[in-house]
């Protein structure tokens, strides 16, 4: 203590304080520069591409940043993300935080293990990126994409995996030595002390194993009585273990019978899924059994089965034993009846596979022949022509429109398209962006072409694309690309061929992962057109019992060429005369009828445990859904409207709130919608349509607003049409030319279809009743009522509930009889009118008043 009070004079507090302010100053500097880093390469990897133009712009004050740190965040993320290391550049963020940590004294982080870690995912995680993306996006950087590609060119593609992947598999073993030899040490080490623990816990004396002679007594004739009622061996199949007896030389610790294994809670779980495909119990071994408690809680060797219930060292009462071992049989006799119902409804699919086979969805139109290709017309040659002198005049004129601008091009290179030329140019060191995209109008005048559209930079790549219209395009034929290999073997479940990109390759979308397609274009434009593309592509790869449409067309001239199909692909409204519908009002119930139909088929979903349509489809093929509880196989239903705008301006929210509602939950349950519309403004197309709808198709429109309104990007504006198109799908915008199908096309297809054999009627949809309507029910006639109308109206008034869809569950009914059912119990006088989404008030109180009441109506 002496030498202490000495030493504390001779420190200088001030000296100490003057010390610790820079320390504390530069840590929160460079732990400030850490977040600074981090939400700065958040933000523009959020707005890369925005964030990518503007990066050159600092002291433009008329161009805005989006990143979270204005312009000096895009210059970080551009300087360390796109030209540098790409998500790498995290880890420097990370160093930062790390240096900060260490000024401060905190020490969080070991500093040069830390530092190697970092250093090696600096190098190699560009390159793994850039592998992975194939230089497409902002992942990798500069430096992964050119190591990559470097890497590549030498060694190949499996090479450069194969260099990655040895690298990584390297860094895992000098982390986590994981060498054989450490591992056997390691394993070594852990089984000793396991067994150390066991012995640890042994008495030393045989002396406290024994037990009273009474309660030995009683334990043997509750275990007599347990085997008397159920054994272990009926629960699960599992083998019977010898029960712990009183010894006086204790022996190695087995499972006693009266145990209940840990595996029991899971069958449990597993049980309660009526469709699981099997359940065999696998035998377990005492010695497993042993470590997975010994994992848990220390067991202590016992005198009886039902002992093992109490790990505690002290001798239980004979009341306590008596009563958990009749819980153990209770439980055991449960899971047994449970494990029998599902051995029984599993064995009883196999048989029906067995006998029958798969269920077949196409035996009703067995006999039903896909369209072939030959009822396409053949426009010939489709080939694309490459005009050298067009070619080179645009060049030199791009060249020397940037040259006179000040703007200077190291490389240039040409992409032909069906309809457009792209331009790939690679500006010289120093140039910005913005500069070149600020030229687009006049390169537009130099090269006398319409449409011209700038795309910079190009994602993925290090270049500026100029996209230009060619003098002479090609016609893309929706013979050549249905006829095509890449369609005709595709394994999508509602595949979409749209046309060809600008690269002349084949582009095919999913309208199943879409989910929901939203196209917009200008009279004239294509759009027509493209929606017949979408249904003939899907006409040629469905059978009609696995796709249905439901087709919206108010100008009723554009869709009426498939009612010929009405049989076979359709489906409608009960009382509904035409399949295709054009009246506004129908178009309402239409909506709505499918929305009833979405929730019968997630009620479908959930009783069987699936989670979206293809599980449950699988499920009923495999025959594991019984058809008497209401399953049944379910057809994809897409939903075709071809001018949303109209049916906005004429019924309003009537049909936008049904549409988003269908475009929020309908995926699951493959319902599908595409919408077009000629009139892209925000009052038609608004804010909660488009947050569902993340695929969209626009055609040429007349403004940038609109184009904005479709795409959230300008570009629209500036296609030539004729089909030429631009497609969104939530990453990046792709230029296509969207093939040609004609009319005479679409007849011959349609005549092909609907002279086959098809069903009795179109696919019913649910009735729904207007709040309208349904006020107005016709006078009861008794002669007419429905065969379960007595039967229905004991439900009704024993459960007090006047529900439809309680009717369906109860007696196991389709929705239009269960709501004839109810309508004709509010005709009757038995239930009130209705009443929204409330239930019906029952006007019957009790039983007996009710079968007076039928005694009247049989009279």
């Amino acid at each position: 203590m002496d030498k202490k009070t000495q030493k504390k004079p001779t420190e200088s507090p001030e000296k100490g304080r003057i010390l610790s302010k820079p320390r504390i100053f530069f840590g929160l500097t460079f732990i400030l520069l850490s977040a600074v880093l981090a939400l700065s390469f958040v933000s523009y990897l959020m707005n890369w591409k925005a964030d990518q133009s503007q990066a050159g712009t600092m002291l433009d004050k008329s161009i805005k940043s989006s990143n979270i740190f204005g312009k000096v965040g895009d210059w970080l993320g551009n300087i360390f993300i796109f030209e540098s290391i790409g998500i790498a550049s995290f880890i420097i963020a990370f160093l930062f935080l790390v240096v900060g940590t260490l000024i401060l004294k905190k020490k969080i982080f070991k500093p040069w293990k830390t530092i190697g870690h970092s250093l090696f995912f600096i190098c190699w995680l560009p390159i793994f990126m850039g592998a992975l993306t194939k230089g497409q996006g902002v992942l990798g950087g500069v430096y992964g994409y050119q190591i990559m590609d470097y890497l590549n060119s030498i060694i190949g593609a499996v090479g450069l995996w194969t260099v990655l992947a040895a690298s990584i598999l390297l860094y895992f073993i000098l982390e986590f030595n994981l060498r054989p030899s450490s591992i056997k040490a390691k394993l070594d080490k852990i089984n000793e002390n396991t067994i150390g623990k066991v012995k640890s816990m042994m008495p030393d004396s045989n002396d406290d194993f024994e037990a009273d002679e009474e309660l030995k007594e009683e334990a043997e004739e509750a275990e007599e009585e347990t085997l008397s009622r159920v054994t272990v061996s009926d629960v699960a199949n599992k083998p019977v273990t010898t029960p712990v007896n009183t010894m006086k030389e204790p022996e190695p610790v087995s499972a006693p019978k009266g145990f209940p294994e840990v595996p029991v809670s899971n069958e449990i779980e597993t049980i309660s899924t009526p469709n699981h495909t099997s359940f065999e119990a696998e035998p377990r071994d005492v010695s497993q059994q042993v470590s997975l408690n010994l994992s848990t809680k220390p067991i202590v060797p016992v005198s009886s089965p039902e002992e093992a219930f109490d790990i505690r060292p002290s001798t239980p009462s004979p009341a306590v034993t008596t009563a958990s071992a009749q819980e153990n049989i209770k439980f055991n006799v449960e899971v047994a009846q449970v494990v029998d119902v599902l051995d029984d409804s599993d064995k009883k699919s196999q048989e029906l596979v067995e006998k029958h086979g798969l269920y077949d969805h196409k035996l009703d139109l067995a006999n039903f022949q896909m369209p072939p290709v030959d009822l396409l017309k053949d426009y010939g040659n489709e080939e694309i022509s490459i005009n050298k002198e067009e070619l080179e005049e645009n060049k030199n004129k791009i060249v020397g429109l940037l040259k006179n601008f000040n703007v200077g091009i190291a490389e240039i290179k040409a992409t032909i398209g069906p309809t457009v030329t792209l331009y790939e140019i690679v500006p010289e060191a120093g140039i910005r962006v913005a500069a070149i995209k600020k030229l687009q109008d006049d390169i537009a005048l130099n090269l006398s072409a319409l449409g011209i559209r700038i795309i910079a930079p190009m994602p993925g790549k290090g270049t500026i694309g100029i996209e230009v219209p060619r003098k002479n395009p090609t016609m893309v034929s929706m013979r050549s690309v249905i006829a095509s290999q890449k369609f005709q073997n595709t394994d999508m479940d509602l595949p979409v061929v749209f046309g060809k990109t600008i690269s002349n390759e084949i582009f095919m979308a999913d309208l199943s992962k879409m989910p929901h397609l939203l196209m917009a274009g200008a009279t004239g434009q294509g759009k027509s057109v493209g929606i017949n593309a979408i249904l003939t592509s899907l006409l040629y790869k469905k059978h009609p019992s696995e796709l249905k449409f439901v087709m919206v067309d108010p100008k009723k001239v554009e869709l009426s060429l498939y009612s010929k199909i009405e049989r076979h692909y359709l489906a409608k409204l009960p009382d509904a005369e035409e399949a295709i519908i054009t009246d506004t009002n129908k178009v309402i119930n239409t909506l709505n009828s499918l929305c009833i139909e979405m929730d019968t088929r997630y009620d479908l979903l959930k009783n069987a445990f699936c989670k979206n349509l293809k599980e449950y489809n699988k499920k009923f093929t495999e025959r594991k859904l019984n058809p008497e509880n209401g399953h049944r196989y379910l057809p994809y239903i897409v939903l075709v409207v071809d001018e949303f705008a109209d049916l906005i301006m004429t019924a309003g929210k009537e049909v936008e709130l049904p549409i988003a509602r269908l475009a929020q939950l309908a995926r699951a349950v493959g319902i599908h919608l595409i919408v077009a519309t000629q009139r892209p403004s925000v009052n038609v197309i608004t804010g909660m349509i488009k947050a569902n709808f993340p695929a969209r198709a626009a055609f040429r429109v007349i403004s940038s607003v609109d184009s904005r309104t479709i795409l959230d990007s300008p570009g629209a504006d500036q296609l030539i049409g004729k089909g030429d198109m631009l497609y969104f799908n939530g990453n990046e915008i792709l230029r296509l030319q969207c093939a040609f199908v004609d009319t005479p096309e679409v007849e011959r297809l349609a005549e092909f279809i609907g002279e086959q054999k098809g069903y009795s009627s179109a696919l019913l949809l649910p009735e729904y009743v207007s709040e309208d309507s349904s006020s107005t029910v016709g006078a009861f006639d008794p002669n007419e009522k429905d065969a379960l109308f007595e039967e229905a109206a004991r439900i009704i008034v024993s459960t007090q509930q006047g529900s439809t869809s309680m009717l369906q569950r109860q007696l196991k009914l389709g929705y239009n009889r269960a709501g004839r059912i109810m309508d004709q119990l509010e005709a009757s006088g038995i239930v009130g009118g209705f009443n929204g989404a409330k239930a019906r008030e029952v006007l019957i109180s009790d039983l007996h008043s009710l079968e007076q009441f039928l005694e009247d109506l049989r009279n």
